[in-house]
């Protein structure tokens, strides 16, 4: 059940924004009822003199967020939604999807729930925009005029910088003219995003933008981070490894970039294999059939690898148990077809022995990462359907 209003300040619970302002303010939350009052008020001070805004909060929160932004909504002048998400599909980022794919407006700013990035900016990201005809505005921490003041602790300075650093290492190309990536706060033009395209993963959400949906003018505005106004912050270890995953699954939606990463995982591979054969020849164990269970060691760290850093968007197409049967006969074949290839190369063309054996080590590699992607992890015909996203209001009492 949605409930609809044309009231300012009062909370709209349904799936569509009923009055498009100048901009649409998209805020992600998880248990910040802390906070939102107090951005609510800092929004209401900074922007609605300057510029129409309305907000869209999307919601995973397991507390009284959703009940909280409803009273602090009443002193709001601007309309306020909140989408509430029963299954945080994607993390933060997959909340800021959502919230592009309900706005209205023709900017659209996305910031954090806690109060560290201050809304005074939000004018100014919208009309730099307009002045710079551009498609995306960041607020960046690492220009002239910038801070990242309110990170605490040398721990977390050094991991920001840290970030950055391998984000725009690894994206040269695509994060050229963005010097802070890591930002949670930009502004974008909603004809310039293709919401559809993006598939988030943790709480990057602007890395994800400009790597797969970035336009073509980008320009930024320094701002200062400022201290959390409550609560702890909700970046942990876990979310550490959800970023470094993004970045692998990013890096690797090339096919070329694919087939390297698959060959350096292939690489990694030895070091199960060789271990396991040591462990099993230790204790007797006949060097043939030593060889091929640990042959299985190293087809098992490949298959967990690539299924993580390079399929990881593609494994819903096949159950788990299916791919790595798949997977585990490709492998093992690759052994199968390697002496029958050596063989011709040396008898048939006459090369030599190292020269047969380097040239099947290349063909069979590349004919298992051609078969890996078509027979593993490519969709059946009728299954590559968008995966549906529950978006379900909470009516809050």
């Amino acid at each position: 059940m949605s409930q609809e209003s044309t009231v300012p300040g009062e909370v709209v619970e349904t799936a569509e924004i009923p009055e498009p302002g100048a901009v649409t303010i998209v805020v992600p939350t998880f248990n910040e009822s802390a906070n939102v009052r107090q951005l609510l008020r800092q929004i209401t001070e900074a922007v609605p003199a300057r510029l129409p805004c309305e907000v869209v909060f999307v919601d995973d929160s397991t507390d009284d967020t959703p009940e909280v932004i409803q009273q602090a909504a009443q002193d709001c002048p601007f309309p306020v939604t909140v989408l509430h998400r029963e299954e945080p599909v994607g993390g933060l980022g997959g909340a800021v999807v959502e919230g592009l794919k309900a706005a209205t407006s023709d900017w659209i700013v996305v910031m954090d729930g806690d109060c560290q990035h201050p809304p005074s900016l939000v004018p100014d990201l919208v009309a730099t925009g307009e002045r710079a005809n551009a498609g995306l505005v960041v607020a960046s921490r690492y220009i002239k005029g910038g801070s990242r003041a309110g990170l605490a602790g040398s721990y977390r300075v050094a991991v920001s910088r840290g970030a950055t650093w391998l984000t725009k290492a690894l994206f040269p190309r695509r994060l050229h003219g963005i010097s802070d990536p890591m930002s949670g706060f930009f502004a974008i033009r909603r004809s310039a995003v293709t919401a559809e395209v993006l598939q988030p993963f943790g709480y990057k959400i602007l890395l994800e933008l400009a790597v797969r949906s970035r336009p073509r003018a980008v320009t930024e505005v320094p701002f200062v981070f400022q201290d959390r106004f409550a609560g702890e912050s909700k970046s942990t270890a876990q979310e550490g490894f959800r970023f470094l995953r993004h970045l692998a699954g990013l890096r690797a939606a090339s096919p070329v970039a694919r087939m390297v990463g698959f060959g350096l995982i292939g690489l990694t591979g030895f070091v199960p294999n060789l271990l396991g054969l040591w462990a099993l020849t230790a204790v007797g164990m006949h060097y043939i059939p030593a060889e091929v269970l640990a042959n299985q060691l190293g087809v098992a760290w490949n298959f967990l690898l690539i299924e993580h850093l390079l399929f990881r968007e593609r494994r819903r197409h096949r159950r788990w148990w299916d791919r790595a049967g798949r997977f585990a006969l490709l492998a093992n074949a690759d052994l199968v077809l390697r002496i029958p290839l050596i063989a011709l190369f040396v008898h048939q063309f006459h090369l030599g022995v190292l020269s047969a054996t380097a040239l099947a080590l290349v063909t069979t590699f590349v004919l298992r990462f051609a078969a890996t992607e078509a027979l593993v992890y490519l969709p059946r015909r009728g299954t590559d359907k968008p995966v549906r996203v529950s978006r379900t209001a909470r009516r809050a009492v």
